[in-house]
């Protein structure tokens, strides 16, 4: 057993404080006793002499007085020994009242203690019991909470890198069959073998790249580019680009914005990126011959003024139980994971912390079976690079 802990430190100086505090009333206790009981003694005989008569001689009498007889010495020597008795009684009293202060406050420490190892040896679905509401129990309550977020985090952890092993094996498996094919003579090298290799490792470059942007924006070390422009020619140009894949489905992409609007400060290949993003998601999820409809208006929040865009599709919606994981790394609407039901599941996280690293918000409204309805909202005010509001 430590000797050192704080438990026995809290029961040592509580004692010593109890006991010093005794000592000085017992010692104070009965010297006043003492003395009181002699003035007590001499006031008794003054009346008895009074009685017997004028001429009794009072110097003798006070000696007397002060002489105590075995009677009286046996009532001050009772009268100590119970104060001492008491005092004792106190100190006992106080060493356990203090012990058990102690053990009030190291107890939930030292399950803290233990908690606190279990986590540093990874296992981080550790719980203490909250038993006060003082600080002891306030930060009980802290340690359950940074409990529960690192048992998430490693939870998400694990499931981002099983899905980065998912992501990464398809091209990886694809060009591996190809190239042990053409080794093995049993695909003969062509053009349409090298297109699909290469359009494999496109795909593949193109994950790793929005891996590394995703974690650079996340820690904010994501260089931006800031220059004045239009948003108007930014969805125009974006418009343009995805309008081979609208024809394919027979999709309209309606431009639905206001005549004049304030030039935004952005990194235009990072904002160009968002709406890319956005727009393939809601051409991906959009019935044939459907619209997605692109407006804009402009907001004021809290003395802040706000571009407000809004990308409309009329797909199959997102389910509630869903909305909230909707800018989460890889989340699909289809569990299975085809990548014919949606591509690698980066897309949308990819626009939460672009919009955010500019300073802007970005939320989704959807309903299922009606469409979804995302909204990027990005500061007049600011020249972008600032945490959201």
């Amino acid at each position: 057993m430590n000797h050192n802990s704080i438990i026995y430190r809290i029961t040592g100086l509580v004692f010593l404080a109890v006991a010093l505090t005794v000592f000085l009333l017992v010692y104070l206790a009965n010297l006043q006793m003492t003395e009181q009981f002699k003035e007590y003694l001499v006031v008794q005989h003054r009346v008895t002499d009074h009685r017997m008569g004028p001429d009794r001689n009072h110097q003798g009498s006070y000696e007397v007085a002060f002489t105590m007889g075995p009677l009286e010495q046996s009532f001050l020597a009772s009268v100590h020994k119970s104060l001492i008795w008491v005092g004792l009684a106190i100190l006992a009293a106080g060493s356990v009242a203090s012990y058990m202060l102690a053990r009030s406050i190291t107890v939930p420490l030292r399950n803290l203690s233990q908690a606190a190892e279990q986590i540093e040896r990874g296992n981080f679905n550790q719980k203490v019991c909250v038993e006060t509401k003082d600080e002891i129990g306030q930060l009980a309550a802290i340690f359950n909470r940074m409990s529960e977020a690192l048992q998430v985090n490693s939870n998400l952890r694990r499931q981002l890198l099983a899905n980065i092993a998912h992501e990464l094996r398809t091209p990886l498996a694809v060009i591996q069959g190809h190239l042990e094919g053409m080794i093995d003579g049993v695909i003969e090298p062509g053009k349409e073998q090298l297109t699909s290799l290469h359009e494999e490792a496109i795909r593949l470059n193109r994950l790793i790249t929005d891996l590394r942007d995703l974690s650079l924006a996340e820690v904010r070390q994501l260089g931006l580019e800031l220059k004045t422009g239009d948003v108007k020619l930014l969805l125009a140009r974006v418009v343009l680009l995805l309008k081979p894949l609208a024809d394919k489905k027979k999709l309209d992409i309606v431009l639905d914005l206001p005549e004049q609007l304030p030039p935004i400060v952005v990194d235009h290949d990072r904002m160009s990126q968002v709406f890319y993003n956005i727009l393939v998601n809601a051409i991906r999820y959009s019935p044939t011959e459907g619209q997605v409809k692109i407006t804009a208006e402009l907001n004021e929040d809290k003395g802040k003024h706000w571009l407000c865009l809004s990308f409309q599709d009329h797909g199959p919606g997102i389910k509630p139980e869903d909305i909230d994981l909707i800018f989460d790394h890889f989340y699909r609407g289809e569990k299975s994971r085809d990548r014919k039901s949606g591509g690698s599941g980066l897309g949308l996280a990819i626009v939460k912390q672009l919009v955010e690293i500019h300073g802007g918000r970005v939320a989704v409204r959807s309903e299922a079976g009606k469409g979804s309805l995302f909204q990027v909202s990005l500061p007049l005010d600011k020249t972008g690079g600032n945490e959201p509001e």
